[in-house]
């Protein structure tokens, strides 16, 4: 179960990887008329509330803000490919992070339920609740046990 979570957490690093370098790639480019290509593919109708968000939104986006959300990206990414190595070779550290961080990102996964119930909402709130009590689990098993990592 522990390389279960591993793989998880490696999966969510090249997600945001892959973010990371979108972000680069948009920058010098003109977001708004991507945002609004995109919309027009979709048949998104841009007279649409949440199309007008989107649109704003795009429109306010820099090359600047491009930059910092491609260093935050690569910078959670490099924590989250850490943490699945520590993972994966049953390394205690990476049990800590892995609890402390999944634990710290359920305040805004809350809020994210709490604006809007979504399938997807759900499924990665319940995900990370299970990583956590897994993690905790694995933590108070090693102490009990007075040894290193767990291999549960």
């Amino acid at each position: 179960m522990l390389r279960a979570v591993a793989l998880f957490e490696l999966l969510k690093g090249i997600f945001v990887l892959l973010m990371g370098a979108l972000a680069i790639a948009l920058v010098h480019k003109d977001v708004w008329l991507i945002a609004e290509s995109l919309l027009a593919a979709f048949h998104v109708d841009t007279e649409r509330r949440s199309a007008q968000l989107v649109l704003n939104f795009a429109d306010s986006i820099t090359d600047a803000r491009l930059w910092a959300a491609a260093r935050i990206a690569f910078a959670y990414a490099a924590l989250r490919f850490a943490e699945g190595y520590g993972l994966w070779h049953q390394r205690t550290w990476a049990e800590w992070v892995a609890l402390v961080s999944g634990a710290l990102l359920m305040p805004m996964e809350v809020r994210e339920l709490l604006r809007g119930w979504t399938w997807v909402r759900g499924a990665v709130f319940l995900g990370n609740v299970g990583v956590v009590l897994y993690m905790l689990h694995v933590i108070l098993a090693n102490r009990r046990a007075g040894e290193g990592p767990a291999s549960a």
